[in-house]
């Protein structure tokens, strides 16, 4: 069919990063954005469940989706110049790393700290991406997306977007908005964000005193490179926890009662806790039970070592959470989507 390819009983096991054997009734792959109605319109995909996917590297199934997985596959990129500022519009299907990698071959700066994360760009703002001291909302502009709710093309600006530490309006209301689309505001030239996690160390090691963003690129991915396991070689989602947000008062506690705690207070006069040190206080980190574990590389990182189910990776992260609760009072929330958990 023009626009859109239709699976039935579409396997998803090469769909996701964490490898879990998982079916869908129904997969479509979606190249043109203007076809969305006419699918969502078919009998078979009206009223139904409706997931949409792009990398499969932010969520984990822990069973078959008995519904429509809606995977954009459209491409383009469109640039339109004002002044010292440039807006690109980049069709949801296009891979994230590799827009990355064009805006700095263009010249632009701000995405470089966020360079070698996987995912599409459709994905982005839904849950406003971050590393090493940069959220993808801080250039978003605007996003379009398919609203199934009330079956228009919206134009959601950055403030209709909501985004927060790993959130937006997208994750409040799930299935309502199919993105197609991200319109980004990049300039040329901008303060460079050095002070997160090991940056001016590794620009040092590579003998650079004058960083521009592709050098800031080049020592992000050593970093990540270093501390993260690649999906290729072991299944996993990338972070599987969020970083903890709690009151001043209980950051303040087990501050005093763990020094050696990394945390960050806030500008709202709350703490932000690290949750790979949580983990790693708690033992976890290596651990594993059959194929499900966490990495001995990084401990927010859940690994499937090789045929580790869905509720098998679902219920050591729940272990992981009970442990990091009994420990220190904090309980943790998963970063990833966890599809079919109830």
């Amino acid at each position: 069919m023009g626009g859109y390819v239709l699976i039935e009983n579409a396997p998803l096991g090469q769909r996701n990063t964490l490898r879990v054997d998982a079916r869908a009734r129904l997969l479509a792959e979606v190249r043109e954005a203007a076809k969305l109605p006419e699918l969502l319109d078919f009998p078979v995909v009206r009223g139904g469940p409706l997931l949409v996917l792009g990398e499969g590297s932010n969520l984990l199934f822990t069973g078959d989706f008995d519904g429509t997985v809606v995977a954009m596959a459209n491409r383009g990129v469109h640039v339109e110049q004002e002044g010292g500022l440039t807006r690109i519009a980049v069709a949801a299907g296009e891979r994230w790393d590799d827009f990355v990698r064009w805006t700095l071959g263009q010249g632009f700066a701000g995405l470089e700290n966020l360079i070698l994360i996987p995912g599409t760009v459709g994905a982005a703002p839904i849950q406003n991406i971050g590393a090493y001291g940069t959220e993808v909302a801080e250039f978003v502009e605007s996003v379009e997306a398919w609203d199934t709710k009330e079956r228009r093309v919206a134009v959601l600006d950055r403030e209709a977007c909501a985004f927060a530490y790993r959130d937006s309006v997208f994750k409040h209301e799930p299935g309502r908005y199919i993105v197609t689309a991200v319109r980004f505001a990049l300039p040329r030239t901008r303060e460079l964000r050095l002070d997160y996690a090991g940056i001016r160390e590794e620009l040092a090691r590579m003998g650079v005193e004058k960083p521009a963003p592709f050098h800031v690129a080049e020592a992000v991915v050593h970093l990540r490179t270093r501390k993260l396991p690649d999906p290729a070689v072991i299944g996993n989602a990338g972070s599987f926890f969020k970083n903890p947000i709690v009151d001043a008062a209980v950051g303040e506690a087990l501050k005093r009662e763990h020094p050696a705690l990394m945390a960050w207070p806030g500008t709202d006069g709350r703490w932000k806790l690290s949750a790979a040190w949580l983990i790693e206080a708690a033992g976890f980190k290596g651990q594993r039970e059959g194929d499900a574990g966490i990495s001995n590389r990084h401990a927010l990182v859940l690994v499937n070592h090789g045929k580790a189910s869905g509720p098998e990776l679902w219920a050591f992260a729940q272990k992981v959470i009970a442990g990091v609760d009994a420990k220190f009072g904090v309980r943790l929330e998963p970063e990833p989507v966890v599809v079919g958990c109830g």
